[in-house]
């Protein structure tokens, strides 16, 4: 039995689609069909159900591929120990992340990646903060920018920020101009929510402070990300709570309140698997720890910026 052979079986698993897993692992689909009717013949069991319209696993099949990934997986860990080791630099990084981070956190994060270790590869997978712990647990993913959770098992956690979620609202509405904006105006609103369908942490937290302060009939449209919320409020559809960093987006349509007596904030981190010897490894720690000690430093910054712009200007009617 080959390592290609395992690797193959391994990603038509995860696919349960022989043009996706070819395509994944850079081979003709043919190619692929051989060296699984090789693995099958060599094992004496037969590994997947195929049909025209979808590819199964079978039991001895679920079983080694658990097998497969556990082994492929060793060989993987063994390899970067070695590096480690004799001191060569990582190679190779992936990383889960999910939306929010792709906008500041992110980047920052692979600059200094980058310049720590100007020859890596580097890959990127965005999802959901329950979907990156799973790929993080099965050795999938290096790294993971995911919300912050009761229980993160044998997972390690940086606290990395807090995003500050502030309203939304069309330019020349009711709460634009208004002097002061409270949770009881909202329900004279139709509010843009995040869906619930995804379920991710950010969606659980509002569908919660909603229910709380009894705004859940308000409820008026629903969207997957920020972009799209943001774009539903300029065009007039109704207001929404969106993260901070929305400030920065150009031609904007609508203006960021503050509401009155309530701190809508969300705290994101990165997780490694303590296994991991590429994420383990004390410079990709270190970067991790000055994300973090840059956010608390831009947040003591705003914090005094904005005390000081209360105090030096009132605003003028119609702001």
């Amino acid at each position: 039995m080959e390592l290609r052979q395992m690797r193959c079986f391994a990603t038509l698993a995860e696919e349960l689609h022989f043009g996706r897993a070819a395509a994944t692992l850079s081979m003709a689909q043919p190619a692929l069909s051989l060296q699984i009717q090789a693995l099958e013949k060599e094992l004496g069991v037969q590994l997947l159900i195929r049909s025209t319209r979808r590819v199964q696993l079978t039991k001895p099949g679920e079983v080694f591929y658990e097998r497969c990934i556990s082994v492929l997986r060793e060989i993987e860990s063994s390899s970067a120990i070695v590096r480690a080791v004799a001191g060569k630099n990582v190679d190779r990084i992936t990383i889960g992340t999910i939306y929010p981070a792709t906008f500041g956190v992110l980047p920052l994060f692979l600059s200094k990646l980058g310049k720590r270790f100007p020859d890596i590869q580097i890959h990127v997978s965005s999802g959901s903060t329950d979907a990156i712990i799973r790929d993080l647990e099965k050795g999938r993913i290096n790294l993971g920018f995911i919300r912050p959770v009761e229980n993160i098992g044998s997972l390690r956690w940086q606290s990395i920020a807090n995003e500050r979620y502030l309203l939304a609202v069309p330019l020349g509405s009711r709460l634009e101009t208004a002097e002061t904006v409270t949770m009881d105006d909202l329900k004279r609103e139709r509010i843009i929510s995040f869906s619930r369908s995804n379920l991710s942490y950010t969606e659980k937290y509002f569908f919660e402070q909603f229910k709380k302060f009894g705004l859940l009939d308000q409820v008026a449209c629903s969207c997957d990300d920020t972009l799209s919320l943001v774009s539903l409020v300029a065009a007039g559809m109704g207001v929404g709570f969106v993260p901070e960093w929305t400030r920065d987006l150009p031609h904007q349509s609508f203006r960021l309140r503050e509401v009155k007596g309530v701190d809508f904030t969300i705290g994101m981190g990165l997780a490694w698997n303590k296994e991991d010897p590429t994420a383990n490894r004390e410079e990709i720690v270190e970067i991790a720890r000055t994300l973090a000690a840059a956010s608390r430093s831009l947040k003591a910054v705003g914090d005094h910026s904005g005390r000081h712009n209360t105090k030096r200007r009132l605003p003028a009617h119609g702001e």
